[in-house]
């Protein structure tokens, strides 16, 4: 199993959630982010005593997967993402040694089975 963290930009989340709609993944979790990158201004802005700080506020969309799904999801997630300039995101693959569903006992890969597996290991 994978675990797969993908950095979008906020503009792009809604298409990379429908995106991962359309190949059966129907669950994961986000979080907003901020963060610095490539894109950052060079200096602050100030308008009425509030500056604008160089960070960069992003989507963090994090997702555990069998093996033989994590090659379309990570396509799938990079072509939802593009814009074609800098600052479109990362994506990150991690291994997983372990995973329970505390509802189920269940254990390994049939931990990670939804009502969209069948389809995204076609």
């Amino acid at each position: 199993m994978k675990k797969i963290e993908a950095i979008v930009r906020t503009s792009k989340f809604e298409d990379v959630k429908a995106a991962l709609a359309e190949i059966g993944i129907d669950f994961f979790s986000y979080w907003d982010a901020t963060g610095i990158g490539n894109e950052h201004m060079h200096g602050h802005h100030s308008y009425r005593g509030n500056i604008d700080s160089q960070f960069i506020r992003r989507i963090l969309i994090s997702l555990v997967l069998r093996d033989v799904n994590v090659a379309k999801t990570i396509d799938c997630i990079e072509k939802a993402a593009f814009t074609g300039e800098i600052g479109d995101g990362m994506i990150f693959t991690y291994n997983i040694e372990e995973s329970v569903r505390i509802s189920t006992g269940a254990r390994g890969e049939a931990s990670t089975a939804g009502p969209g597996d069948a389809k995204l290991s076609k």
